[in-house]
């Protein structure tokens, strides 16, 4: 545990001597004027997805949200599922974002669980009630006779489309999506190739040319 600790501070020290260096004022002044980025992302947990890496984001220019699948829960009067609503609503009615995006990605570890019946397995405490949240979709794309492989990516595909419909059941998201105030875009990541791609008006995904 002490070498875990140790590389943290490690990686504090180096940063404090690195890219800190470059960056005092914009601390500075996002600690005393605080933040205004005008894009939410909402990602995965995955280590390997860092969205301010992939998007080569300063400080204060994105505000994240980040949980198991990159998932968007559909409105809930029980507030089951109430973390990343917050978020969401933090982001839009208070920060004032112009833009969402849901970004999924490769070899997603919740897809996966889904697609194994984690989402149906009643001990599978908390993973297992988030992750039910898409057993529908994965329901769904195996009435069509999907390799393994294929049924991953579909999955994570269309997990991105689902979490675009719901955010578009938010009446304080549809609102100004609807006055041209906000602006919602589905965004998939390949680990491997560090390919991007972006879902168009039809919700088909294009490849980012670099």
């Amino acid at each position: 545990m002490k070498a875990l600790k140790d590389e943290l501070i490690a990686g504090y020290r180096a940063f404090r001597s690195g890219d800190y260096q470059n960056q005092k004022d914009l601390y500075e002044e996002l600690g005393t004027k605080g933040q205004k980025p005008k894009v939410l992302l909402i990602g995965c947990i995955d280590s390997r997805v860092d969205p301010s890496d992939i998007f080569n984001a300063y400080p204060g220019q994105m505000f994240v949200a980040r949980n198991v699948a990159n998932l968007v829960p559909p409105p809930d009067a029980k507030e089951s599922f109430h973390g990343t609503t917050a978020a969401i609503e933090f982001a839009v009615e208070v920060v004032g974002v112009e833009m969402i995006v849901v970004m999924g990605h490769e070899s997603c570890g919740g897809i996966q669980g889904c697609i194994a019946g984690l989402g149906h397995d009643p001990d599978g405490g908390y993973v297992n009630k988030w992750v039910s949240q898409i057993n529908h979709v994965h329901d769904r794309l195996k009435t069509r006779g999907l390799t393994a492989e294929q049924m991953q990516l579909e999955m994570e595909l269309e997990t991105v489309r689902q979490s675009l419909e719901n955010l578009m059941k938010f009446d304080f998201i549809r609102d100004r999506v609807e006055a041209g105030k906000l602006s919602i875009q589905g965004a998939y990541f390949s680990i491997i190739q560090a390919k991007l791609m972006f879902a168009n008006e039809d919700l088909k995904f294009e490849t980012v040319e670099v």
